[in-house]
C-alpha cells in the first residue's frame, strides 16, 4: 500500500538532484561541457571528411584513374597519359579526359599577400565538373592566362568577387606569372587549400612550367550508356599495368574520406578528441551520482526497511542518470550550434549541425550516464539499514 502511494506521487530522482542546486548546476555543466566537446570534435572532423571530398562528388566522370602512389587529391602524384589511351580501347568507355592539380602561390588580389592556393585544368571543350557556372564559362578560360576562381574560397574576397560578379575582370599574381580571373564558381574552401582556381589545360601548363601534358594527375573516364561502372574499373584495374589504379566514381570518394580518416594526424586527432569527451562526462556525472547516492544513504536504507526492492532504488539512479543527460545535453547542444556557426563563417568550412550529429551524441550522453549510474551504484548496494542504524 505504502509503495502504491509513494512510488507514483513522490518524484524522487528530479527532488534528490535540485536538493542541493549548487552541485547539480554544476553536473549540468560537466555535461554541457562534454556534449560540446563531443559535439565540436565530430563537428570538425565531419567538416574535414566533407570539406576535402567536395571536389572529388562534383567531377564529371563515371570512372576515376589514379598513381597507384596518390594519397589524396591535392597528393595525387602523376601517371602517364598514355594509361588513360590504353583505357580507352575497352569497348564499355566512350572518351578519357586529363585533370591537373597543383598546389601554387598566389598572391591575393584584394590584400596582396601571399598562400596556398589549388588550380585545376582540364580541356575546355567540355566540363570536368558538375558546376553550372564551370560551363558556363568554358569559352573564357581558353583565353591565355585566364582562370576562374572559387567565390567561397577562405580569406578577404569580398571586394575581388564583387568585382568580378560586376563584369571587371581581376589581375593578380600566380607562381610569379600575370593572371587574370574572369569568371567564379562555388566550391569552397578545404583543409587542403583556402580556395582554388580553374583553368584550361593549356594555361596550367603555362603557369607550371614544369609540368609535362603526358604528366596527368586524374584521369576521368566516361562510360557509354548502361554499362556498369563496377565492372568495367574492375577489367581496367586487370589489364591496366601497376603503376596506376581505378575507382568508379563512389569509390574514389570512399578513398579521399579513408586517407583523411585514417591517415592523417588531424583526423586521429578529431577522433581522440570524441573519445576524451565521453571519458570526461562518464567521471564528471559519476562523481556527481556517487556524491549523491553517499549523501543520502540514510533514505536509501530506510526505503530499504520499508520494504523496497534494491531494483527499486537502482532505478532511481538510473532516472537521475538519464534527466542529467537530457538536461545537460541542451546547453551544450545551443552553444555548438552557435560554434558551428561562427567557424563555417569564420573558415567557409561545411561545418553543420545535422540529425545524425545530434542522435549520435545524444545517445553518447544518455550511455555515458547510464555507464556512470551503474558505477555509481555499487555505494547503494551497500546500503544496509542494519548497519547504519
Amino acid at each position: 500500500m505504502i509503495k502504491n502511494i509513494i512510488k507514483p506521487r513522490t518524484p524522487l530522482a528530479w527532488r534528490q538532484l535540485i536538493k542541493a542546486k549548487g552541485r547539480f548546476l554544476v553536473a549540468l555543466s560537466g555535461i554541457a561541457f562534454a556534449d560540446l566537446l563531443m559535439l565540436m570534435q565530430i563537428g570538425f572532423q565531419s567538416a574535414l571528411l566533407d570539406s576535402n571530398t567536395r571536389l572529388p562528388t562534383l567531377l564529371k566522370t563515371d570512372l576515376v584513374m589514379l598513381s597507384s602512389q596518390a594519397q589524396n587529391i591535392a597528393l595525387a602524384n602523376s601517371f602517364s597519359r598514355r594509361r588513360l589511351f590504353q583505357a580507352n580501347n575497352l569497348p564499355e568507355v566512350e572518351s578519357v579526359s586529363p585533370l591537373y592539380i597543383r598546389l601554387g602561390n598566389w598572391k591575393n588580389p584584394q590584400t596582396k599577400l601571399e598562400s596556398s592556393i589549388l588550380i585545376i585544368g582540364f580541356n575546355p571543350t567540355s566540363s570536368a565538373f558538375n558546376l553550372p557556372e564551370v560551363k558556363q564559362n568554358l569559352d573564357l578560360i581558353k583565353y591565355p592566362d585566364t582562370l576562374l576562381f572559387d567565390r567561397s574560397s577562405r580569406g578577404k574576397y569580398q571586394e575581388v568577387v564583387a568585382q568580378i560578379a560586376g563584369g571587371k575582370p581581376v589581375t593578380t599574381e600566380l607562381q610569379g606569372r600575370r593572371i587574370t580571373i574572369s569568371g567564379l564558381y562555388k566550391i569552397g574552401s578545404s583543409f587542403i587549400a583556402d580556395g582554388s582556381l580553374i583553368t584550361s589545360d593549356q594555361n596550367f601548363l603555362r603557369i607550371f612550367s614544369g609540368v609535362q601534358a603526358g604528366q596527368v594527375s586524374i584521369g576521368l573516364i566516361t562510360l557509354k550508356p548502361d554499362s556498369d561502372a563496377n565492372v568495367a574499373a574492375t577489367k581496367l584495374n586487370s589489364l591496366l599495368p601497376e603503376d596506376v589504379k581505378v575507382f568508379t566514381r563512389e569509390q574514389y570518394i570512399a578513398f579521399e574520406k579513408n586517407y583523411w580518416e585514417r591517415s592523417t594526424t588531424i583526423g586521429f586527432i578529431f577522433g581522440l578528441g570524441v573519445i576524451m569527451g565521453f571519458l570526461v562526462g562518464v567521471i564528471i556525472v559519476y562523481q556527481i551520482l556517487y556524491s549523491d547516492v553517499a549523501d543520502h544513504l540514510p533514505e536509501y536504507a530506510t526505503l530499504k526497511a520499508m520494504g523496497y526492492s534494491d531494483i527499486y532504488l537502482l532505478n532511481v539512479v538510473f532516472q537521475e542518470a538519464i534527466l542529467l543527460a537530457i538536461l545537460g545535453y541542451i546547453p551544450g547542444f545551443i552553444i555548438s550550434n552557435f560554434l558551428y556557426e561562427l567557424t563555417r563563417n569564420a573558415t567557409n568550412l561545411p561545418l553543420f549541425m545535422t540529425v545524425d550529429k545530434f542522435l549520435l551524441v545524444l545517445i553518447l550522453t544518455v550511455i555515458m550516464c547510464i555507464i556512470s549510474g551503474g558505477i555509481a551504484m555499487q555505494k547503494l548496494r551497500s546500503a544496509d539499514p542494519a548497519d547504519i542504524f
